[in-house]
């Protein structure tokens, strides 16, 4: 125990004995004390010290008088203040012992384990880190639809959550930034955005740049997205003049499960030109392109352009001499895999009291899942496809199989890329 003096100086002095004092004693030391503090160095010392004072001086059976003079007492060579005596005390009282209470801070409980976690990077992984509503979706649909029960608590994940976890030591978050592509006036066209009125089979459509090499320009990448659906279909060619783009716009169009009703592009001369619209013309497709000054009028296949293209190939150079290569894998895995396994948000549009446009993303949804949900969706559909047939090659594989297949035959395909480089 340390005592301090109005002078502010310290000693160190033993306690031993002192419990064992008589009534007379202890008031003689208190009053002879008065300009004196104590205080202890150890809270277990200190209250073991009390409890033998108490059972020391029979506290029990003591009156009023001599009770006051066990507190003063106490609080004196303590150091405790009055309260915190008064505490002790009543501790002694209910129990006979004057003990340190052990406090446990309160903790929740632990829901999502190691394994859990490391699940969710290995989804991440597969799907390249989707957003927080659209990986919740497919954490639900592997649990719901392919049946896995290792996704049973992750299903029911929160959006929030699923963020705390992904900032844990066990999870690493890839950041990935992409530049939009800026549209070029042409004069070929009509300026007007589409009007799909919940139709599908009105689609967007954009090329992205694989850079420019030693060697010349690098691949081109051909991006179309349906505006209603959000359906996907992304082609490759080394060129984009028209003896090079028509093929693969072509087959491109093939891939689409619903007739083709318009073509909405920015005013780059890949699409506005003699012989796309010739093309169009024989399809009995309506051709559009973005007005000036109305950045939205393209803006969905544009954001698909950084969320998918650039995510999944990167914005390193490519040669154009792997064109072909890499249109085979979006056909066989990239765009199959777009398409049935992997949501993404539909915007729901509201009309406030003020006649405002209200847009929330709320709904997550495979491609798939939106056209299945539409009105009568089968009198979209092209000839000798039916719902039935669509939801069975979505059902053939899981999610994350499917983005794992992906993911597997694109690391082949850059394998191959750098061999040839």
């Amino acid at each position: 125990m340390s005592l301090k003096g109005r002078s502010c100086w310290v000693v160190n002095i033993r306690m031993d004995e002192a419990e064992k004092l008589n009534l007379e004693s202890i008031g003689q030391f208190v009053a002879a004390s008065e300009e004196i503090g104590f205080e202890a160095e150890d809270r277990q010392q200190r209250y073991s010290w009390v409890e033998g004072v108490l059972v020391g001086q029979q506290y029990a059976q003591q009156g009023k008088v001599a009770r006051g003079l066990l507190r003063r007492y106490i609080v004196k060579m303590t150091g405790l203040s009055r309260a915190q005596v008064t505490r002790l005390i009543a501790r002694y009282t209910a129990s006979g012992r004057v003990h340190v209470t052990v406090y446990r801070r309160r903790r929740f409980s632990q829901l999502y384990t190691r394994a859990d976690i490391e699940l969710l990077a290995s989804v991440d992984e597969a799907h390249e880190t989707l957003s927080g509503p659209a990986t919740r979706r497919i954490l639900e649909r592997e649990q719901l639809l392919s049946k896995r029960p290792e996704y049973a608590r992750l299903a029911g994940i929160s959006v929030a959550h699923l963020y705390n976890l992904r900032k844990s030591q066990r999870y690493r978050e890839p950041l990935l930034n992409y530049t939009r592509t800026r549209p070029t006036a042409v004069s070929i066209g009509e300026r007007r955005k589409p009007q799909p009125e919940g139709q599908p089979g009105y689609l967007r459509l954009d090329t992205v740049h694989q850079g420019d090499g030693p060697e010349g320009k690098g691949v081109y990448h051909i991006d179309a997205v349906d505006e209603v659906t959000q359906w996907q279909v992304v082609g490759a060619t080394p060129r984009i003049s028209e003896a090079y783009l028509l093929p693969v716009l072509e087959d491109m169009m093939r891939q689409f499960p619903f007739r083709i009703l318009g073509f909405h592009t920015d005013n780059g001369s890949e699409f506005i030109n003699k012989t796309v619209a010739q093309l169009l013309e024989k399809l009995r497709v309506e051709q559009t392109k973005s007005r000036p000054r109305q950045s939205g009028d393209n803006g969905l296949v544009e954001t698909k352009n950084g969320a998918v293209i650039r995510k999944h190939i990167g914005y390193g150079y490519i040669d154009a001499s792997h064109a072909e290569a890499i249109d085979s894998f979006y056909c066989a895995y990239l765009n199959p895999y777009l398409n049935y396994h992997r949501p993404c948000a539909q915007a729901d549009v509201k009309i406030d009291e003020k006649g405002r446009k209200r847009i929330r993303y709320k709904r997550y949804q495979t491609p798939l899942e939106t056209l299945s949900l539409l009105d009568k969706p089968a009198q979209y559909l092209r000839d000798g496809l039916s719902m039935n047939a669509l939801k069975r090659v979505a059902a053939a594989i899981s999610d994350t199989d499917a983005a794992r297949r992906m993911q597997e035959a694109k690391n082949k395909l850059f394998e191959k890329l750098r061999l040839t480089a």
